[in-house]
């Protein structure tokens, strides 16, 4: 589903990402690990068209996406879960999430499938956003890139500023989407919640690609774990 190749990107004059390889299956769930600063986010801003890399490629179902303007991917079918939600604060829930459809080729979610997803979403539909909790948040971005018919959905620290019950919440959440067919790839400093939903794992440090493998190897041997990660 997606395919990124040996990407170079910079900001200015500095660069961020040094020959960055990855891939996401289809249905599949990927984890991107390491510390803060080492590129994750820049990866996924690459993907997004927003700091476009100056040399690779990035292929989305089966299509070369490396110089296309952000609002031309979205509407490919790759949805967005930022770390910091970007909901619009003074719009209502459901406001929020109507502007969010688009036609793609993938599967289309309607809004009640959310509230089987999310079941407190639907009482809070007449609420603006500014007065949601940051688990509340949450559950209005997912449920916005997911009425965007996405068949990929790239998840950016989703377990930043949550309670540990809201974090198990959003992980069972990315399993079901694999269930549902749709191709994940999260971005976390959680690396046991992580790697604990996750088929396969990179991790990343100076921006580079330093370790690629399952994530049952990578959660179950501590020695590497701690070696790679530090946890």
């Amino acid at each position: 589903m997606l395919e990124v190749q040996n990407i170079e990107t910079y900001y200015g004059e500095t660069q961020a990402l040094f020959g960055t390889s990855l891939s996401v299956g289809e249905g599949e769930i990927v984890a991107l690990l390491g510390a803060n600063g080492v590129g994750k986010t820049t990866t996924i801003r690459s993907i997004l068209g927003l700091t476009p890399p100056r040399s690779g490629a990035i292929l989305f179902d089966g299509d070369d996406i490396s110089r296309s303007q952000t609002h031309e991917i979205a509407r490919m079918g790759i949805g967005w879960v930022p770390d910091d939600r970007r909901i619009f604060p003074t719009l209502t829930v459901e406001r929020n999430l109507s502007i969010a459809r688009k036609k793609t080729r993938f599967r289309r979610w309607q809004v009640k499938e959310m509230f089987d997803i999310f079941s407190a979403l639907e009482h809070l539909m007449g609420r603006e956003c500014e007065n949601l909790s940051g688990g509340e948040m949450q559950m209005v971005a997912i449920s916005r890139a997911l009425l965007g018919s996405p068949g990929l959905v790239l998840f950016d620290e989703p377990s930043q500023g949550l309670a540990p019950k809201i974090v198990q919440d959003v992980m069972a959440t990315i399993r079901r989407l694999k269930s549902e067919g749709i191709s994940v790839l999260v971005v976390e400093q959680n690396a046991m919640s992580a790697l604990s939903v996750a088929d396969r794992v990179y991790v990343m440090d100076h921006g580079r690609i330093v370790h690629e493998g399952p994530a049952s190897e990578l959660l179950e041997d501590d020695d590497l774990r701690g070696k790679l990660l530090g946890v």
